[in-house]
């Protein structure tokens, strides 16, 4: 059976089914109380004056079962690089390859403004994640440690 979706550059009408999405990773990824970000925030980010992210959408009968969210950073060393923050597909609907035409889309556009990387991280314990990943050839490296400071902890500085 072929799946019933198709992939498109997200809009700000989609916002409400990312939002959705965005909640249902946190509880997955065994944190929901970390949400904090709104859907005026999330849509203004986005679709605003000056965008902060881009994404992909998988949608199926109208509504939002996949996204890609990425937007650019900037590497000392090698220049403006394509960062991919989430990618998230509904679980009832994982393993039909919803996924893999996310991450696909964001790859092309990595490829097509030839940036030297396309970046992204995955939890140690995502196993299906990284399985995932490694079908691409994926570089996996344990040798960097994720680093931040929260904003209560800036306000103490």
């Amino acid at each position: 059976m072929t799946p019933n979706f198709k992939i498109r550059k997200g809009h700000a009408a989609d916002c409400e089914g990312v939002m959705a999405l965005i909640k249902e990773l946190a509880e997955y990824e065994k944190a929901p109380n970390e949400v904090t970000l709104t859907l005026e925030q999330l849509r203004e980010d986005g679709f605003g004056a000056t965008p902060k992210y881009s994404l992909y959408v998988a949608e199926q009968e109208g509504e939002i079962v996949g996204i890609a969210l990425y937007y650019f950073k900037y590497s000392t060393w090698k220049g403006q690089c394509l960062y991919l923050e989430d990618l998230v597909v509904k679980e009832a609907l994982r393993r039909q390859r919803i996924g893999k035409a996310l991450f696909e889309a964001v790859a092309l556009v990595a490829k097509e403004l030839q940036v030297p990387r396309f970046e992204w991280q995955v939890l140690e314990w995502n196993i299906p994640a990284i399985e995932f990943y490694k079908k691409y050839n994926a570089n996996l490296d344990g040798e960097w440690l994720n680093c931040k400071l929260t904003a209560a902890q800036l306000n103490k500085l």
